[in-house]
């Protein structure tokens, strides 16, 4: 997710932008702190003022001191106002977390109904380089902010280093901000593995049949090489004030409707920008796929992918029509985002069983041309020669790794010469978001467990 440091550098110098440009910056920056404050007080079920001061306020820099946002604990919602300029709600709607409403709520959807546990991690005492490791990562510096919340380590399918800060545990669900375009890669693969999508080939998009984006796949929707003019999610500059991506996920209610409706920029496949709003159109195919409502949604997703990897803890969060951001705002506690990483190390097999198309963990790694980062379908990837992946490696990350990563340092890294899942999530708003830090841990923590057997 882009900062939105620069739309309020913008929103401070206007009115010479206008009106319009003012308070549509104005609304993103409410509709990101009430629906923040509101997923980690109903939610992650963490202190809402602390989550703020950590998470939201560095996002607002200056505008931090016109922000204000209050708690409706019994209402279960949060409101954020912003100088007179806009005030938004956000409102908790159970399963499916919070919501910023534009116009009437939508009505809550039903409670899942409970599932049996499934296959309980195994949990192995921590050796003392372990420790070590986890000790080093739970070191806050002086500055910049570190602020580790919770490090779950697997080897081989069993958890043998785990810490939290305070405030945070097992049961805790931390948001995975991007790393959510992960979840959103298995739910294509369940779809896949079940017959009913194809990465290749037009993507079933009603709104394209008839002009030039008939041609983009789900392939482009999931390495980000639609072509579509969606903004730029990955880098900071002050035309952020105006990024199609950023106005989707804050300030349109039909988010993924607003995404299709964007024109062609490129040819589909020809260059990759990394934009939000690319999974939340992912997003609405899955919705689609999996009956077209809101309640048809979260049952599949339970029943087809968190509920099977043993997930417990999931909110994954939706727009008002019932469509998952796709993006971001998916929250799970450590052990969940284990499992997830857990799954990919297995190549999508869960006892045997493959709910995910043979082959998806290497297709979901394989690097996409042009992603100087080094992206692939909805992971980030060691594999090839992107700059990225070769400053990783430097750092110690072996060349097989491949990770979920989101906003604030949140990793899911899945180290398959090791057979190692590293999961580290925290709250830091730094450049680079500590993948030094992250790094190190994971070279840690192969090198205390040892080459494979």
């Amino acid at each position: 997710m882009t900062s939105l440091r620069p739309w309020l550098l913008i929103a401070a110098t206007l009115p010479l932008a206008g009106c319009g440009a003012l308070s549509g910056a104005a609304h993103v920056a409410t509709g990101l702190a009430s629906h923040q404050v509101c997923s980690a007080a109903f939610v992650s079920r963490i202190d809402p003022q602390a989550f703020r001061r950590e998470a939201v306020d560095p996002e607002l820099g200056p505008a931090r001191w016109l922000m204000r946002t209050k708690v409706d604990r019994a209402g279960r919602s949060v409101s954020a106002s912003l100088a007179g300029m806009a005030t938004t709600r956000a409102v908790y709607r159970g399963p499916s977390g919070c919501l910023v409403l534009q116009g009437a709520p939508p009505p809550p959807p039903p409670e899942p109904i409970p599932a049996p546990r499934q296959h309980p991690l195994a949990k192995a005492p921590a050796s003392a380089a372990i420790e070590a490791a986890l000790n080093e990562a739970f070191v806050e510096p002086a500055k910049p902010w570190r602020r580790t919340k919770a490090v779950v380590i697997l080897h081989d399918g069993q958890i043998v280093g785990e810490r939290y800060a305070r405030g945070y545990g097992p049961d805790t669900p931390i948001t995975g901000w991007s790393a959510t375009k992960s979840v959103t890669n298995a739910l294509v693969g369940v779809l896949v593995q079940q017959g009913k999508l194809s990465v290749d080939g037009p993507a079933p998009v009603a709104a394209w049949k008839d002009d030039s984006r008939r041609s983009i796949s789900l392939d482009n929707l999931l390495r980000m090489t639609s072509g579509l003019a969606l903004g730029d999610s990955l880098n900071s500059s002050l035309k952020s004030a105006f990024d199609p991506s950023a106005r989707m996920l804050f300030a349109e209610r039909d988010m993924a409707g607003f995404a299709q409706a964007q024109p062609l920029a490129a040819s589909p496949g020809t260059s990759w920008t990394y934009a939000d709003a690319s999974p939340t159109i992912t997003s609405r195919i899955i919705r689609d796929q999996a009956g077209g409502t809101e309640a048809a949604m979260l049952a599949f997703a339970r029943r087809e992918l968190f509920d099977r990897i043993g997930m417990e803890h999931p909110t994954l969060e939706l727009d008002a029509t019932g469509t998952p951001l796709g993006a971001t705002h998916m929250w799970a506690s450590a052990r969940d985002w284990a499992r997830l990483g857990q799954l990919y190390l297995d190549d999508g097999k869960v006892e045997g069983e493959l709910i995910l198309p043979e082959g998806w963990a290497d297709y979901s790694s394989r690097p996409t041309p042009g992603s100087l980062v080094g992206y692939g379908a909805g992971f980030w990837t060691n594999r090839g020669d992107s700059p990225g992946a070769r400053r990783r490696i430097v750092l110690g990350m072996p060349a097989d790794a491949f990770f979920a990563r989101g906003h604030d340092g949140q990793y899911v890294v899945i180290v398959p010469s090791a057979r190692l899942v590293v999961v580290r999530l925290g709250i830091t708003p730094t450049p680079g978001n500590d993948i030094e830090g992250v790094a190190r841990l994971v070279r840690e923590a192969i090198a205390a467990v040892g080459p494979p057997t």
